[in-house]
């Protein structure tokens, strides 16, 4: 009997080791920073989530900070066009199909999350995340990358 409730608390205790990362917090201040500049999604993934979290406190007409997903050849062309589309687009021109997926404008204390359908990543291609608020993307950006 001990052997079995070992062997069942090894297994309970080891599951996380395997298990794929389907989620990322990316957290976002008014210094214009994120804290994660590369993510690698993994394969087995159907869905990744991230939750972006402002942990400054300047509103976000002022500093407010997205999280937006596109081709790394497509970048500077989106956030271009979303500036034109403006805070009440949340910085994204709608029906941009280089943008796979973003989320809303939020302000220091706020927190956003999207979820991306992993089918639609390649493996090999490099996708860039950056925020979309006028003047941020230049800095505020990261790489994303289908994992194995």
């Amino acid at each position: 009997m001990r052997r079995i409730a070992a062997a069942a608390l090894l297994f309970a205790c080891s599951t996380p080791l395997w298990a794929a990362q389907c989620e990322q917090v990316i957290e976002s201040n008014d210094a214009m920073q994120f804290n994660v500049k590369d993510v690698t999604v993994d394969k087995s993934c159907k869905t990744f989530t991230v939750t972006l979290k402002h942990t400054g406190k300047l509103p976000r007409n002022a500093m407010g900070h997205n999280w937006v997903l596109t081709k790394q050849s497509d970048m500077q062309g989106a956030a271009t066009a979303g500036i034109a589309a403006g805070l009440n687009n949340d910085y994204v021109k709608q029906g941009d199909e280089r943008v796979l997926a973003h989320t809303k404008v939020i302000g220091g204390g706020e927190t956003a999350t999207v979820t991306v359908d992993v089918a639609k990543l390649k493996a090999g291609e490099t996708y860039a995340y950056f925020c979309s608020f006028p003047g941020h993307w230049a800095i505020m950006k990261g790489t994303l990358k289908l994992g194995s």
